[in-house]
């Protein structure tokens, strides 16, 4: 191989040391400190003692993360407004779950400048203290709905489950029209709540025996709502679909309408601790 005459030789440059400036050591021996650092091989050649070692150290980061947990009383924030679903409001999240809404519309504003720019508050874990599973989501086929409530009328909501491109063209959304049609009844409402109060939601005694009187009266334009929204304040009371009949259109537009309003940014300040 031809020597580059631009390359210095070895022998002859002066910055380089060569086995023969030091004939009595050994060039590839490592300083003593890279030696003990090298001693991983020991585990990395012993199944069982790397398999030992790596339950310890799990284990010990585990104590670590969980330990904590055991002095607090709550992990979530309590905030101001944050409420149970009422009943219509309950029943309106489980068509949203049976439908499949949640794999393409995400329940969570992550706190960088696009999303609250475009969604609104970035989403605190309190909103979904009540909610049995969450529905966060991970994926935006369509916008993310944690502060719909309120952004679009009833009838707006109606026109977009009945035809969703009569009012956004380039959606890909089925219809849902089929919703309209079909009527709901209480009768499943209460043992529902139930079930709810037994995984920590606080529906009250009270909130139980009215569940079904509640349930038809957030629709009813003629019905009472000053029990309804003492036990739920808040609560968007209207005839959601614009039939006399009680359908599954209903409950979902309640559901939809107050998701996101039960917090009032104007006067929220979170914790400094948190």
């Amino acid at each position: 191989m031809a020597n580059n005459d631009k390359v210095p030789n070895a022998e002859d440059d002066p910055k380089v040391s060569t086995l023969s400036d030091f004939p009595d050591e050994i060039p590839n021996e490592l300083p003593q400190h890279t030696g003990i650092i090298q001693r991983h091989a020991i585990l990395e050649k012993s199944p069982t003692l790397l398999l030992v070692a790596s339950l310890l150290v799990v284990t010990v980061g585990g104590i670590v993360e969980i330990a904590p947990l055991f002095w607090l009383e709550n992990t979530i924030e309590e905030v101001e407004g944050v409420r149970p679903y009422s009943p219509l409001e309950l029943a309106g999240r489980d068509i949203y779950i049976r439908e499949g809404c949640y794999v393409c519309h995400s329940q969570m504003i992550r706190p960088m400048r696009d999303e609250v720019e475009r969604y609104g508050h970035y989403s605190l874990a309190a909103e979904s203290m009540y909610d049995h599973p969450f529905q966060w989501g991970s994926k935006r086929t369509g916008p993310d709905l944690a502060r719909v409530g309120g952004r679009y009328s009833d009838a707006w909501h109606v026109d977009h489950l009945m035809d969703p491109q009569s009012v956004v063209p380039e959606s890909i959304m089925p219809k849902y029209a089929f919703l309209a049609s079909t009527n709901i009844k209480p009768d499943q409402i209460e043992a529902t709540i139930k079930t709810h109060r037994l995984v920590g939601v606080p529906y009250t005694d009270e909130m139980v025996e009215q569940a079904e009187a509640d349930f038809r009266a957030q629709a009813d334009l003629d019905a009472d709502w000053d029990g309804l929204l003492e036990r739920y304040p808040g609560a968007p009371t209207a005839n959601f679909d614009g039939q006399p009949e009680l359908t599954e259109m209903d409950a979902l537009i309640a559901y939809l309408q107050v998701l996101g309003t039960m917090v009032d940014f104007s006067t929220y300040t979170p914790l400094a601790s948190r």
